[in-house]
């Protein structure tokens, strides 16, 4: 499993880890609107998901803005940031902030993404920040495990990735 901390301290991360050339779980999320939204509904796109752990604080809502403003250049590309933060919240912090490009996604209800993509923080069940790419086939080719939670992904590789995928 993958090393992560959280302010320096070790947290455990429950699940599966995912590497590149793994086939992408199938997972059950809900939209800001209450519906439930799965992995298959993007079908025969590539997917650059982004794992946070609450839009509500620096570095995520950061980098949310950042893929939010980036998704709009990318090609068949649907980029999803998934949180534990509750759709409501998602959606007034998306609407605060401009967010048109990118599906925010929630995961409190079940946990389920955290726990298939090995990102459930099992200390504060909140989800530990990652980068998943998954094509349009759902095969995982790029993964990204931040080892400190509080600090930012490497955005262009995984915006370069999400690039390659098919």
């Amino acid at each position: 499993m993958a090393n992560v901390t959280f302010n320096n301290d070790p947290v455990t991360l429950l699940g599966n880890e995912i590497t590149a050339g793994d086939q992408a779980p199938n997972f059950t999320v809900l939209s800001n609107d209450l519906q439930e939204v799965t992995l298959n509904d993007y079908k025969g796109q590539v997917k650059l998901i982004a794992a946070v752990p609450s839009v509500d604080t620096g570095v995520c809502a950061e980098e949310t803005r950042r893929f939010n403003e980036e998704a709009d250049k990318l090609d068949n590309v649907q980029v999803l940031t998934i949180s534990m933060d509750l759709p409501f919240a998602q959606s007034r912090w998306c609407a605060a902030n401009g967010i048109k490009n990118l599906d925010t996604l929630s995961d409190h209800r079940d946990a389920d993404f955290g726990e298939k993509y090995g990102v459930l923080i099992k200390e504060l069940r909140l989800l530990a920040r990652a980068i998943f790419v998954v094509d349009s086939n759902d095969l995982v080719t790029y993964v990204e495990y931040v080892s400190e939670v509080t600090n930012h992904p490497d955005y262009d590789r995984a915006l370069e990735e999400a690039q390659k995928a098919e």
